[in-house]
């Protein structure tokens, strides 16, 4: 009994170092074949993918979010007389935070899911295989393309998130009779550059942990429908669980 339950955990340990070998391996190939000009046809076909239709979620998911936020806060900081703050605080908390990790997890989960299920549905029909045989490598072929879109694109989006969470922030501001004035001084005063600058750098991190895990299951998806869907899940779950913990490690870099 007891040797069967230290079997089951060196089973485990060793199947997750060996999935961890795998994306290693995975990060150095695609970062060989960067040295060759990717396709940009290619490319501008997944930013458009990742961009224009990602874009309308993106911007309803930060708006409510910035509303919330002064929703939550506007009361107390009115309490304690501190009511010209609640713009610059706003920003900070959507430029610092919720917006990189919102726009990547909504990401994540359209864009991740999408990336997996065309990967893996290529894998299952075999047109993988067809690609080697035409002497074109995959990795090249549909890493690449995905990886630089969601590099490029999801600073974007969240430069667009930034600005309509704290459009969402005023408007519900002035129901608290924060005037307009009022709320963008105070973002002039207490937000910094770096406040927006940090939170676009965690996403260009963010939109290659995307990229990476959601290729990464679809070049190893089980054959078969079943095989599509488990790999799609997975994609999903582990680049949200991925984004939240290089968020904590780039936060206490950036800001502390």
């Amino acid at each position: 009994m007891i040797i069967r339950f230290f079997e089951k955990i060196g089973r485990f340990v060793i199947g997750h170092l060996e999935t961890l070998g795998q994306f290693t391996i995975l990060i150095g190939n695609t970062i060989a074949q960067l040295r060759y000009p990717p396709r940009m046809r290619h490319v501008f076909q997944q930013m458009s993918h990742l961009g224009v239709d990602t874009l309308p979620i993106i911007t309803l998911t930060m708006l409510f979010t910035g509303m919330v936020i002064t929703l939550q806060t506007a009361t107390e900081f009115i309490r304690l007389g501190a009511q010209s703050t609640v713009g610059g605080i706003v920003t900070i908390a959507v430029g610092r935070e919720l917006g990189p990790v919102l726009a990547g997890v909504v990401t994540a989960g359209r864009v991740g899911a999408a990336i997996t299920a065309e990967i893996s549905t290529m894998k299952v029909t075999e047109q993988i295989d067809a690609l080697k045989v035409m002497a074109t490598n995959p990795i090249g072929y549909l890493v690449v393309p995905r990886l630089i879109a969601c590099m490029f694109m999801l600073p974007i989006l969240v430069v667009f998130g930034d600005a309509i969470g704290s459009i969402g922030g005023w408007m519900v501001a002035e129901y608290y009779d924060i005037n307009i004035y009022m709320y963008l001084h105070s973002i002039d005063t207490f937000v910094d550059v770096h406040d927006i600058t940090g939170g676009l750098l965690k996403s260009i991190v963010f939109g290659a942990i995307i990229a990476i895990v959601g290729c990464y299951y679809g070049l190893n998806a089980q054959n078969g429908a079943e095989g599509v869907g488990k790999a799609t899940t997975r994609s999903v779950v582990i680049s949200i669980i991925v984004i939240f913990f290089s968020n904590c490690l780039l936060s206490m870099l950036l800001y502390r």
